[in-house]
This record gives C-alpha cells, structure tokens and sequence, in this order.
C-alpha cells in the first residue's frame, strides 16, 4: 500500500494517509523515551537526587535495596510541512506528479506526527505567496491541513516570500521542519531560505523529489524538454545527451547533499516511483534526534 501507483486510486487524503501509516508502523504509532509515566519499562537504582515519588518500595521490601520505576512516556514536539508548490512540481513521470507525492508523503507523516501527540502546521510555498496554517495538536487540525494539502495547485516559481522570518522565529519554539521540494531553483532561493531556516535553530529534513524518468533521463531519440516554470523548450538527442546529463546530475545532487549536511540539515532524495517507506523511516529518526 506504499506505492505510489496504488496510492493514486486512494481519492480520500485522509484514508490516504490512515493507510499508509497502519500498513507502515503495524501498530507502533508513538515514540517514548526513558521516564516516569503509566506504562512500566524497568527498575534502576536509586540515584541521589531522584524523584522519591518514583520508589518502588515493594521493591525495598523483596530486597532491601531502593529502586525507580522507569517508564515509557510519550513525548511531543510541534513539526511544521513546508511544501513546494512552484509549477516544476508539475513534473509527470508514469502518471506521477511530485506534487502527488509530496501529498501522499505530507498527509502520511502529518497523521503519524499526529498519532505521536505532535503539533502540526503546513506552509504552502506558491510563486511568492507563502499559506500559513499555524501549529496545533488535535484531530480537527489535521484534517484543515490535509485538505489543504489535498488542493495544492502548483503553479509559479519558487520565491522566498518576504515575511518568512516572522513565521518561523515568531514564537521562539524549536520545531522540526519537513520541506518536500523538486530542489528546483534559480537563484539559490530554496538554499537560502534553508541557510536561514537552520540559522534559527530548527531541525530540519529535506525530502527532494525527482521523478524516475528525470533520473534515468530515458527519452527515446530527439525530445523536446520544457521548463515548466518559465515555458522555455529546448531540442535533445537524448541518446547523445544522456551520458552528460547523468554525470552532471549526480555532481548537482552531491552538491546539494553536501551543502545542507554541512549546514546540519538532513536530506533524502526521493523518486516519485518508489514506495514512501524510505521517506517514513527516515522522518522517524529525525523524529527522535535532538528532542
């Protein structure tokens, strides 16, 4: 239930992203950490300085020896989806858009964050236009930002609207921030906003979206190639052009791999053809570094 093609017969977003998250976590749908909560984990010593309330005294009773019940509680942070919605999303492989997948990849990780407790909060990045939908915990929530997420309509280029700064560093609370981006930019805006993201303190992790068939650029002879954003079409012979591209390619994504690792942001490039479970295991540990 992971594959994109079996996903696009899912018209219900919300459904959509229950049956991702149900096939994927097979009932494991909370993240813990060491404490004292409700469920038991197990005993340690007593160290000086503990919380007395936490004694086990049938423990001292069997033994004679003081212990603290540790146990798992939830934990949760707020984690804010900024999505591209520049027209290069647009871009189709096999019935795909990266738009689909950046719904199916945001809708399944908003309801598994919403599962943990998290607050969730969307940002829509559209030709300048930047939609807010502010940071909150419940249900109901969850539902505004699926159906927000499920009438994206890219259109436009990427630009860095002028009162982000205001947005991100308003309330003063760390937050994980999960950007879903065709990595399409012509100068450097998504890099700077990134730059400018992580100068603020947040964690963040990048999921770039590509297509399969941008990848193995496997055009059959001459092909004419639009840029989606600006309309502008040039002449290939593929054939002759592929061993270039490819090689260009994979120093382009080095590059940005590079750059955003050395500026602590985490990345995963995605093709829209494979199944989300790569992307899912990857929030999961970005989930849990750092908080």
């Amino acid at each position: 239930m992971l594959n994109p093609k079996v996903l696009m017969t899912i018209k219900d977003l919300p459904l959509l992203a229950k049956t991702v998250i149900d096939g994927f976590m097979n009932g494991f749908n909370k993240s813990t950490v060491k404490g004292p909560g409700l469920e038991f984990s197990q005993y340690r010593s007593y160290q000086p300085g503990d919380d007395l309330r936490w004694l086990d005294w049938r423990m001292f009773a069997r033994s004679d020896r003081y212990y603290i019940r540790e146990s798992e509680v939830e934990t949760s942070i707020s984690v804010r989806f900024l999505v591209d919605a520049s027209a290069s999303m647009n871009h189709d492989d096999n019935g795909i858009k990266k738009i689909d997948y950046a719904r199916f990849l945001g809708a399944s990780l908003a309801y598994l964050a919403n599962l943990q407790g998290d607050s969730v909060a969307l940002n829509i990045f559209k030709d300048g236009d930047l939609f807010s939908l502010p940071s909150k915990p419940d249900p109901q929530h969850l539902q505004r930002l699926l159906y927000h997420l499920a009438h994206v309509d890219p259109a436009g280029t990427f630009t860095k609207p002028a009162h982000y700064k205001e947005l991100f560093a308003g309330n003063g609370r760390k937050e994980l921030l999960v950007f879903i981006t065709d990595f399409y930019q012509a100068d450097s805006e998504i890099s700077n906003l990134l730059n400018t993201l992580a100068a603020l303190g947040h964690e963040i992790i990048v999921f770039h979206l590509m297509g399969q068939n941008e990848l193995d650029f496997d055009f059959k002879g001459f092909a004419t190639l639009e840029d989606l954003e600006t309309g502008e079409t040039i002449q290939v012979n593929t054939q002759q052009a592929k061993e270039a591209y490819q090689q260009r390619l994979q120093q382009h994504l080095a590059a940005i791999k590079s750059n955003l690792l050395a500026r602590r942001i985490s990345y995963k490039m995605l093709s829209t053809a494979r199944p989300l479970d790569e992307a899912l295991r990857e929030f999961l540990v970005q989930r849990k570094k750092g908080f």
